[in-house]
């Protein structure tokens, strides 16, 4: 999975999503070792501290966790990964219904809207 990564938001705010992105989506099991944090950040291409901040923080949120002979591992905990995944979710489906709103769409409108998209992509 490709890092993509842009100059509109602090890198490491897009690191901590993109990684929680990964956990959440699967990309990265529960239990799984993490490459080291210079392995990370060079294939994210950032400054190895940055990357450390990130994991620092997704260890508070308990989505990764240390052993300190071996490294960092995805939590085992997939309630959490679950919780994870319903917050990106419903964060996607505000932001949708905001910018819908402001268009003039009601409610009705947008999940005729989301009905039309399921038609033309095969979902």
């Amino acid at each position: 999975m490709e890092w993509k990564l842009t100059n509109d938001r602090p890198i490491y705010a897009q690191l901590l999503e993109e990684l929680k992105r990964r956990i959440i989506s699967g990309y990265y099991k529960p239990g799984e070792k993490l490459k080291p944090v210079r392995e990370l950040a060079q294939e994210a291409r950032v400054n190895p501290n940055t990357m450390q901040k990130t994991m620092m923080e997704l260890e508070r949120e308990q989505l990764v966790f240390t052993v300190s002979t071996t490294g960092r591992y995805i939590t085992e905990d997939v309630a959490l990964i679950a919780q994870i995944k319903d917050e990106f979710a419903m964060q996607h489906v505000e932001k949708y219904y905001s910018e819908m709103e402001v268009l003039g769409f009601t409610k009705e409108d947008m999940i005729l809207q989301i009905k039309k998209y399921e038609k033309n992509n095969k979902m």
